[in-house]
């Protein structure tokens, strides 16, 4: 598992179940972001916004909310169970959002979360989606699936817009890695994640055991 394909054989149909939306001449009434990548300790500690491995999710929030001004964006992550960090990862975004360029205030935050389905739950109840909007949900796309068939349980119909792709595509389903702990640590993030779409259908979390768009 740490040296052949096999992790990239378990993360490519997650990563793969939702395309990148084409979001041309598309009206786009708000994005959610979900958390999770934000460094809480070494941020507060450094004073300096740090980000880890999923990223990408602040990097999409930063770009699209330029991109749509007139779009409602929140972000949504509190502090995890494992989490050490003397404030909710959200709170700790909104502290440094001049990082990433955009103005104070233009970020919605939701800080109460743990889970995902804490995330959807909580966030709908925050900005109250209206019928017929267009809301983008940003997670990394292996998370996808799952995320998208919470809030469809939770009556938020969301359109995927996934980041942080951890593969190539299927160009990879050869590749191997050259770090037994590179390939483990990726077996460990699908793994956990099929055992999760499992755990969220059986207890009545997800709309489907393996969502699709």
């Amino acid at each position: 598992m740490g040296l052949s394909p096999a992790a990239n054989w378990l993360i490519l149909p997650l990563e793969s179940r939702f395309p990148v939306p084409d979001l041309t001449d598309r009206r786009i009434d708000g994005v959610i972001v979900l958390g999770g990548t934000v460094q809480e300790r070494q941020t507060l500690a450094h004073a300096s916004l740090t980000l880890n491995d999923a990223g990408e999710r602040v990097v999409a929030m930063a770009d699209l909310a330029r991109r749509y001004p007139d779009a409602r964006i929140l972000f949504t992550g509190g502090a995890g169970a494992y989490s050490r960090a003397p404030k909710p990862e959200a709170d700790v975004l909104e502290a440094f959002i001049g990082t990433l360029g955009l103005p104070a205030g233009r970020i919605a935050i939701e800080s109460r979360s743990v889970n995902t389905y804490e995330n959807a739950v909580f966030s709908k109840e925050l900005m109250q989606p209206k019928a017929g909007e267009t809301w983008l949900l940003v997670t990394s796309a292996w998370h996808m699936p799952r995320s998208v068939g919470i809030f469809r349980a939770a009556g938020w119909p969301v359109l995927a817009y996934p980041v942080d792709f951890r593969t190539a595509g299927s160009k990879d389903r050869t590749r191997g890695f050259a770090s037994v702990s590179d390939g483990l640590r990726r077996t460990e993030v699908a793994t956990r994640e099929w055992l999760g779409l499992l755990v969220y259908w059986l207890t009545g979390k997800t709309d489907a055991l393996f969502p699709a768009p």
